[in-house]
């Protein structure tokens, strides 16, 4: 919601409307699902400025203009977290803008500046994740925490993902609610596009993960299942979609446990269709997250759980992420300790029953129908001082 402190500033309307989007990485998320929603709505130019997020990243900051279709790439050393110094600063020159939305404080930052400056009207600071902290116990957490609290006391709206992270954010920083009030809006999928997977997927069926791979992941659980069920006589594939530091790692894992030949590394896929196509032909999804109390999964609200409620996929998951019990509750899903052997129990389960696959997947398809990216930005934009036409939605783009 708009804070208070900034109420008075002038809305804006998304028709005609010109807006710039500061990001980091790369992979669908908020940002990607807003900047497609500006354009859908009629904005007069959307410009999206992409920071590299992680170590192997491309040095590559992209500046692309989405309504003249417009692309420029600035180039830096990439050696996160020291140069993230770099994302303010690239480039320097920007168009004027009716409101700017940046996903990390780095970026919103730029936004404040430049709307000291009269070159932006309205700056909205949408938080993707809360880390309690973020660097470990060093002098550049209380600089980014400072700068993050700096962000959402002087912005005129700001989004959080979860309650958890709402809640976990003011604690840190010793701030009421009303003191940093946020719209709370959660990770979402384009519903109405996403292909479903059917019950052929139970005929040849396959496993999928999708995520970065790194250790907080539990990634290496998804390489032992295979294991666990091959033991069983179930030669089950598993697809792993996503790149990261611990991919040869995990290579290498699957050849020591002789799965090789079972679990077929994707890396990143960097066309989110294909990653929605590999989706819709599995059985089952995977999220076997890592139980520890310093992973900011616990704050979070990973997307790869609503692409897999959209694909109508059943979801196994560990209980770290703040919605698994919600998921066990109402979309089909099984909350299991992070154990292979658990894992394997629940596959057999439900591959061994159509019809209990049948239920959760419906249980999938419509839980996920709250989540529609186009009808939650619709709700709370304009919450946040950003007028949505109130008129049917324009077609989308594909």
């Amino acid at each position: 919601m708009v804070d208070p402190a900034h109420a008075g500033r002038a809305s804006v309307a998304v028709r005609g409307g010109r807006f710039v989007v500061a990001t980091s990485g790369v992979a669908d998320g908020p940002s990607q699902a807003l900047s497609r929603f500006l354009v859908d709505e009629g904005a007069a130019a959307v410009t999206v400025v992409t920071h590299p997020l992680v170590v192997e990243s491309e040095g590559e900051h992209v500046v692309a203009e989405l309504v003249s279709g417009t692309r420029r790439v600035r180039r830096r050393p990439n050696h996160p977290p020291s140069t993230f110094v770099f994302d303010p600063a690239t480039p320097l020159l920007l168009p004027a803008a009716d409101a700017w939305f940046g996903f990390n404080c780095l970026v919103t930052a730029q936004g404040l500046v430049r709307r000291r400056l009269r070159r932006v009207r309205r700056v909205i600071h949408w938080s993707v994740d809360f880390v309690p902290v973020r660097f470990g116990e060093s002098p550049l957490t209380r600089v980014y925490d400072r700068l993050d609290k700096w962000c959402i006391t002087s912005s005129d709206g700001r989004i959080e993902l979860s309650e958890a992270a709402f809640g976990g954010r003011l604690a840190s920083y010793g701030l009421r609610p009303d003191e940093a009030p946020a719209e709370i809006v959660p990770m979402g999928a384009w519903t109405a596009e996403a292909p479903h997977t059917g019950p052929g997927a139970l005929e040849h069926p396959r496993l999928v993960f999708l995520g970065h791979l790194v250790d907080r992941m539990g990634v290496p659980l998804v390489v032992q299942l295979a294991s666990e069920l091959r033991r069983r006589g179930r030669a089950v594939s598993v697809d792993v979609i996503g790149g990261g530091p611990i991919l040869a790692s995990l290579e290498a894992l699957a050849a020591q446990e002789r799965v090789d030949d079972l679990v077929h590394f994707h890396g990143f896929v960097a066309d989110f269709g294909n990653v929605q196509r590999l989706l819709a032909g599995a059985a089952v999804a995977l999220a076997p997250y890592e139980v520890d109390d310093t992973s900011f999964s616990r704050f979070a609200d990973p997307g790869k759980l609503k692409a897999y409620l959209a694909a109508g996929l059943p979801i196994l998951l560990t209980p770290v992420p703040p919605n698994a019990g919600e998921l066990a509750a109402l979309a089909g899903a099984s909350v299991l300790p992070p154990d292979a052997a658990a894992f394997a129990d629940a596959v057999c389960a439900i591959l061994d029953d159509p019809s209990e696959w049948q239920r959760r997947h419906h249980a999938a398809v419509e839980h996920s129908r709250q989540f529609d990216w186009g009808a939650m930005l619709r709700r709370s934009l304009p919450r946040l001082g950003i007028g949505v036409d109130e008129s049917p939605p324009m077609e989308t783009s594909s």
